[in-house]
Order: C-alpha cells, then sequence, then structure tokens
C-alpha cells in the first residue's frame, strides 16, 4: 500500500503544466512531420505518442497525487491548442486518452487508482455516450455491447466504456485491460483518419466494482476542482481547445500560399475582396476563442469559491464551444476556397479541411446543443439540468 511519504513524493514529481505546454510546442517539427503519415496509416507515428507521454501530455487530467499535470480547463485547452496546431490528428487523441485517463484518476477509489496508475505508460481511451449491458454480478458487472469511435485505442493500455446497469438503470464508466476487447478495424473516414478510432466489442467482460465509477459523478475521491465540472463540460476543454488550434492552423497555412502567389497574374489572392474576408476569419477565430476563455474563466472562478456551477454557464459553456466548431468550419471552407488547387491536392490544407469536417460531427457540436441552449437562454427551461449533451 503506498504511504504518506510515497504519495507525497509522486506529487512532488508531477509535472508542471507550463513545463509540459512548453515541452509541447517544442515538439512541432516531430507532430508535423508525421502528419501525413498518421493520416494516411490510421494511428499516431509512435515516435510522437512516446514523446506525448515523455512530456506528460496524457497526464494533462491526471491528478497531481498520481503523477499527473491535473491542469486547470484553460491551462488543457492551451495544450490541446498547441497539439493540434501540429497535427489535428495528435490533438484529438491526446485529449481523448487524457481525459479517460484522468477521470479514472479521480473517481477510482484510492487503492485502485493507485493499483491502476503503476501500469507502465498507463493510456486509457474509449466510448462514453453510447451505453452497452452491465449485468451486476458478485463482486462487480459484466458488461456486453458494441462500441464506436474509441479514439486512441491503437495506444491505449485499458479502455473507458460506458454501460447501463441493469437493475438500477445506472449508466457507469468501466475501466478494462484492452486485451479483453475486440478490435473493429473500419475507420474509413473522411478526416481524423489518423486517430484510428475504431469501434469495439465486448461480450460478458467481468468489471471489479472498484474499476468502475457513476458517469454523473461530480465528487473526486482524488483531486481537487476540476473534477468536479461533470463530465460533460469537459467537451469544450478538449474539443473547443482542439478546434482552435485547428483554426489557427489554416489561417497560417493560407497566409503562407498568399505569399507565395503575391503579384502572380490572376492571383484571387491580391483582390481587396480577399484581404477583407480573411480579416473577417481571424476576427471569427479570435472571437471564438475569446467567447470560450471567458466561460471557462468564469467556471474556475465558481469552483474556486467552492460553489455548483449554475445552469447558465453549463448552457454557455456548450454554446461556445458549439460557436468555435462552427466558427472554424467555415474558416475552414473560407481557406479551402482561397488556396484554390493547392488545397485540391494531397497535402496540409487539404488534410485540415477534411479534419475540421470531421471534428464537426462529434455529439457535442450537434444541433440538438444549440437547440437545448436556446430553450434555457430564453428562459424555457425552468427545472431542467444538462446531462452530458442533453437539456432534461
Amino acid at each position: 500500500m503506498t504511504t504518506v511519504q510515497g504519495t507525497q513524493a509522486t506529487r512532488e514529481a508531477s509535472p508542471e503544466p507550463a513545463e509540459v505546454i512548453r515541452q509541447a510546442e517544442g515538439l512541432f517539427e516531430l507532430i508535423d512531420s508525421h502528419a501525413e503519415e498518421n493520416d494516411r496509416e490510421g494511428r499516431i507515428a509512435e515516435p510522437v505518442i512516446e514523446a506525448l507521454y515523455r512530456i506528460g501530455a496524457i497526464g494533462v487530467i491526471t491528478p497531481r497525487e498520481l503523477g499527473g499535470a491535473e491542469m486547470t480547463p484553460r491551462q488543457a485547452m492551451d495544450l490541446f491548442r498547441t497539439l493540434s496546431y501540429a497535427d489535428p490528428s495528435t490533438g484529438w487523441v491526446a485529449m481523448a486518452m487524457g481525459l479517460s485517463t484522468g477521470l479514472a484518476g479521480a473517481f477510482f477509489g484510492k487503492d485502485a487508482a493507485r493499483e491502476l496508475f503503476a501500469t507502465p505508460r498507463l493510456g486509457i481511451a474509449g466510448q462514453g455516450t453510447k451505453p452497452g449491458r452491465a449485468v451486476p454480478v458478485d463482486g462487480g458487472h459484466r458488461i456486453s455491447g458494441d462500441w464506436s469511435f474509441a479514439s486512441g485505442i491503437k495506444h491505449c493500455t485499458h479502455l473507458h466504456t460506458a454501460a447501463q446497469d441493469t437493475e438500477t438503470g445506472e449508466t457507469r464508466f468501466f475501466i478494462v485491460p484492452v486485451e479483453q476487447v475486440t478490435f473493429i478495424e473500419n475507420w474509413d473516414v473522411l478526416g481524423l483518419r489518423g486517430t484510428g478510432s475504431i469501434d469495439y466489442t465486448l461480450e460478458d467482460c467481468f468489471v471489479p466494482i472498484e474499476h468502475s465509477y457513476p458517469s454523473l459523478t461530480t465528487e473526486p475521491v482524488t483531486g481537487g476542482d476540476l473534477y468536479r465540472i461533470g463530465i460533460g463540460n469537459f467537451a469544450s476543454i478538449n474539443h473547443g481547445g482542439w478546434v482552435l488550434g485547428v483554426g489557427r492552423r489554416l489561417l497560417d497555412e493560407l497566409a503562407a500560399v498568399v505569399r507565395a502567389k503575391a503579384g502572380r497574374p490572376g492571383a484571387q489572392t491580391d483582390t481587396v475582396a480577399f484581404s477583407e474576408h480573411f480579416a473577417q476569419a481571424e476576427v471569427k477565430l479570435r472571437a471564438a476563442k475569446a467567447l470560450l476563455y471567458e466561460v471557462w474563466e468564469e467556471i474556475e472562478q465558481v469552483l474556486a469559491r467552492g460553489e455548483e456551477i449554475p445552469l447558465r454557464l453549463h448552457t454557455l459553456n456548450r454554446v461556445a464551444l458549439h460557436n468555435a466548431t462552427f466558427s472554424v468550419a467555415e474558416i475552414a471552407q473560407f481557406v479551402y476556397t482561397s488556396a484554390g488547387t493547392d488545397a485540391l491536392r494531397r497535402g496540409t490544407i487539404q488534410r485540415l479541411f477534411r479534419d475540421v469536417h470531421g471534428g464537426t460531427q462529434h455529439v457535442s457540436s450537434s444541433p440538438l446543443i444549440m437547440q437545448a441552449a436556446g430553450q434555457e437562454l430564453a428562459g424555457l427551461a425552468e427545472g431542467k439540468r444538462w446531462v452530458h449533451f442533453f437539456l432534461k
């Protein structure tokens, strides 16, 4: 059993958030150099995965007591923006694995968490929206089902997967060694091809009760205020940071194309109209970032006071993510059109364009979010609350 002194030593050895972000910035050339390979092979190159573990990026949301960075929401967004700027698929895998790994550390019992985090190069991936079946048995559950979109599954040691207790109706997250999972190689998609987010199945797999936790819990066993936000709110940290990084890269790539073509006969980017539209795209990106970071600043202040997050902030958080996602989708269309045949051919802009449109399909940015948010903002949702991505 871990001693108090041992726990303190682990906490002191945990990476500092600012240092993790600084080192992530230094990985640009490595990550960027493997981006096309990732897209082609349907997985993140091993040198990149090794680097993410080495700098502590996979521990972005892991409690410091367990060796993680336990970043604040805005720090985590800074990290995801940095990694996604270099390669959207790499940033996506880092945020997906970072979340699943960190939540297990926060919500497992102390002994179970210490045992789990003793795993060499621990990484947890999986699916948490569509629940399978969890049949209660002595000491735990037997879970079965099929799940899609397991981002990071090809780089993990364990699976985080949702299943519903057949007796109580409660949905829990179960952590299962990856060896017990059946992979389905079906990741034939438009964008985010490098994430390798394949489907998987489990059949009558026993999971001890101490290796699962309720999906709606907001009371961490280990760690601080970060874990009180609820899993639904983590979406805007992860996907918001991701899409802002990709949006920044799109505009920077277009600027490079424009400079290379400047002065050529017939270059559409030499027009006054293009300059105006580029400025509008820059403002759109910065406005999306400002709103998302402003909402998270307010949430951090609420948590620091020990208060519950009010419904309005839950709503604005989801609205800010939706706004960022579709603002960048509009920017991607502008960049693609303005870059001409440079964007049509295989290359960075084409890949970024495809990846953005992969990101728009995530449930956290679906039209249902804005429909429900509009009800709450108009005062038509009295007595309701957000349950993950739905207002009930």
